[in-house]
């Protein structure tokens, strides 16, 4: 080879390994037809799991930012998961994180990914999230408020997307996280946004009046970014109204039209009894996509493993109930918490969770429950 044309090459790898992961196959892909979202959930081990944070955090952020990532107690936890069937967490991510240390957050990623698959967990990953502070800072976290459900944990992007100067920045995030793991085969998926058209929830005051529609503006421009990076994981956002129409188009909410028409594979919440979550089920199964529940299981809500754990296995729909582990986020408390805190007395029983912080079962009857369903959907794969 001429020497000229030997320094060109080595010129050119030296720039391709300074420009990081290379892409699945480096080009925009279209929204999966449902056979090939069916396709790929078929080859998959039956998505069983909770959503997740550990027990020494109080939000996403905690979770997350290098003083107090805690990839030891994340072992141990996910060791639980494990040992009772379960096969996927649901984790929340933060557009804080990336401008604050993005090299530093895709190798925490790593990490976490690297513990979720010795322990066969491959995660769902959350992008952005409509629910509860609205006013997301970077650092320390405050420490929970006593007896308060979820007291900690704080919106993304939140105020900053009434800030069109913050757009770039919200693109380069997802690029960036997507992109850097797009042919990753130890993630399952990708949820864009959770609960996007969620008011918030709490007793914030400062939620932005327009919400809805600056989120509805940027929510489309969530899966194109997502898509434009070729990821070889399916995209989706969960409608969740306590109402559903989905089995009819033209009664769909702009953001459910969004949503819908944009999810690789469709995902929906249920807290409500075993009815609902059958009647939730029905009306997105002719969209002809694979289902997944990404949020259910609130025992004083009528929502139970016991209930509605085997109905989705017999439809064959993931699930993903809320909380693994109690802990700083309280979510063993009930909603009305905010309203009537629970500082001088125990919930009668536990909201959502499953172990208590030294990882026994809240009730062995459902663990009991979680293994053989696994077991059974499993077997073969």
């Amino acid at each position: 080879m001429p020497r000229l044309a030997q320094k060109l090459l080595l010129a050119l790898t030296a720039a391709l390994l300074c420009a990081g992961p290379v892409l699945a196959d480096g080009h925009p892909r279209a929204r999966w037809t449902p056979e090939q979202a069916t396709a790929y959930m078929a080859k998959e081990p039956y998505p069983l799991g909770a959503n997740y944070l550990p027990k020494d955090a109080i939000n996403e952020l905690e979770m997350w930012q290098a003083a107090t990532f805690d990839p030891q107690e994340i072992d141990t936890e996910l060791g639980w998961a494990q040992n009772i069937g379960m096969t996927t967490m649901r984790v929340f991510l933060h557009d804080l994180l990336w401008q604050q240390d993005s090299a530093g957050l895709l190798k925490r990623m790593d990490q976490f990914l690297a513990i979720s698959k010795r322990h066969g967990i491959k995660p769902v990953f959350v992008l952005f999230d409509s629910c509860w502070d609205p006013d997301p800072k970077l650092g320390s976290q405050h420490a929970p408020l006593p007896g308060i459900h979820n007291s900690g944990w704080v919106q993304s992007p939140g105020l900053a997307l009434a800030d069109p100067t913050q757009h770039k920045r919200f693109e380069a995030y997802v690029k960036g996280v997507v992109g850097h793991f797009a042919a990753d085969d130890r993630i399952l998926a990708w949820d864009l946004w959770n609960e996007p058209d969620n008011d918030g929830g709490g007793n914030y005051k400062n939620n932005l009046p327009n919400k809805v529609a600056l989120m509805d503006a940027m929510l489309p421009e969530a899966f194109a970014w997502a898509r434009s990076v070729g990821p070889s994981q399916p995209l989706t956002s969960g409608v969740w109204h306590d109402e559903p129409t989905w089995n009819d188009p033209a009664k769909w909410t702009p953001t459910e039209k969004i949503q819908l028409s944009e999810s690789d594979i469709v995902s929906f919440h249920n807290y409500g009894w075993p009815e609902s979550f059958t009647a939730r089920i029905q009306s997105l199964q002719p969209l002809d996509r694979p289902i997944l529940c990404t949020e259910y299981m609130a025992r004083g809500n009528g929502s139970t493993f016991d209930e509605s754990l085997p109905i989705a296995a017999k439809f064959n729909v993931g699930a993903i109930n809320w909380g693994l582990v109690e802990g700083k986020e309280q979510t063993n408390l009930p909603w009305d918490s905010w309203k009537h805190p629970y500082t001088d007395r125990e919930p009668p029983i536990w909201f959502h969770d499953v172990f208590y912080p030294d990882g026994k079962p809240y009730r062995e009857a459902e663990v009991t429950l979680i293994h053989q369903i696994s077991t059974e959907k499993n077997a073969g794969k």
